[in-house]
């Protein structure tokens, strides 16, 4: 009898440790920034994150980059979520190093309340376009 109460207690804790891991799902996402290589002296306008998560799981008001809110998002011709920031406040932001690769990353909610994530390396250079002086 006390052996059972032992294994059953056993049992509930290894049950209690899983919940937590089970009730916080974030999914992984494959992102791809455009442009790839920012360069700090273009006139580009933004910067457009493409997903592979479809449009109809993301609850798009949620999304941001690198703590940047979204400027606007869309579908693309495939069903997958598109994000789009404003160019200059992705010049701005903190910490970036010039020469280096640096990540950014994209995080959200889906409309189920589940968190998703996706990363990738952007190399930042602060080259004078060719014919801007």
């Amino acid at each position: 009898m006390k052996r059972r109460k032992i294994n059953l207690l056993i049992v509930v804790m290894m049950i209690g440790m899983l919940i937590p891991a089970i009730s916080f799902c974030q999914e992984e996402i494959e992102i791809q920034v455009s442009p790839s290589i920012l360069n700090l002296q273009s006139n580009g306008v933004v910067v457009t994150i493409h997903t592979d998560i479809p449009f109809s799981q993301v609850s798009a008001q949620t999304v941001s980059m690198n703590g940047l809110e979204i400027d606007s998002w869309k579908s693309d011709n495939q069903g997958f979520f598109v994000a789009k920031f404003d160019m200059d406040e992705v010049k701005e932001l903190e910490g970036l190093e010039i020469g280096e690769y640096n990540t950014l990353t994209l995080n959200g909610l889906k409309v189920s309340g589940d968190t998703f994530t996706g990363s990738e390396d952007v190399l930042v250079i602060n080259n004078i376009p060719k014919g801007k002086k």
